[in-house]
């Protein structure tokens, strides 16, 4: 057995056996990545199947984790996790990319929140769950002063 295979071994068992090690590698959970297509440049959050230029070849990509509000509003009454989070923002977000996404917006007011606002990305606490209290991270924004 190589080298190289005994390493691949010990690297595949401890991913199978680390919860927290298979976490960090969801992707659109704890990175801000996306695609573009090939063809037309075109970038988006989620992958797609089809390009609105019908190209099916895209690129996997890191966005930068800026962008501008485009729409926002306040959840009153969210999710069972979010209970004791209400009222919170919620905003529609063009990255500098091009992508659009949706994302929480957060340490600040709603009435402080404006279309064309810069924001951030940052890495925050979604919520906790089961007996143990497992921690879910993920992307928020943040305004930029």
């Amino acid at each position: 057995m190589s080298l190289n295979e005994i390493e691949l071994k010990k690297v595949m068992k401890m991913f199978r056996e680390s919860p927290i090690i298979r976490w960090r590698n969801y992707n659109d959970r704890y990175r801000l990545k996306g695609y573009q297509c090939t063809k037309c440049k075109a970038t988006f959050f989620e992958k797609k199947g089809f390009c609105t230029c019908q190209s099916m070849d895209f690129n996997e990509i890191d966005f930068s984790g800026n962008g501008k509000i485009v729409a926002f509003t306040q959840i009153h009454s969210g999710p069972e996790v979010f209970e004791n989070k209400s009222p919170y923002c919620v905003a529609l977000i063009d990255l500098e990319e091009g992508a659009r996404i949706e994302a929480q917006v957060m340490d600040c007011k709603f009435e402080e929140l404006k279309v064309g606002m810069e924001v951030e990305a940052v890495f925050r606490k979604f919520y906790s769950s089961g007996e143990k209290g497992v921690i879910h991270y993920g992307t928020k924004f943040i305004p930029k002063f």
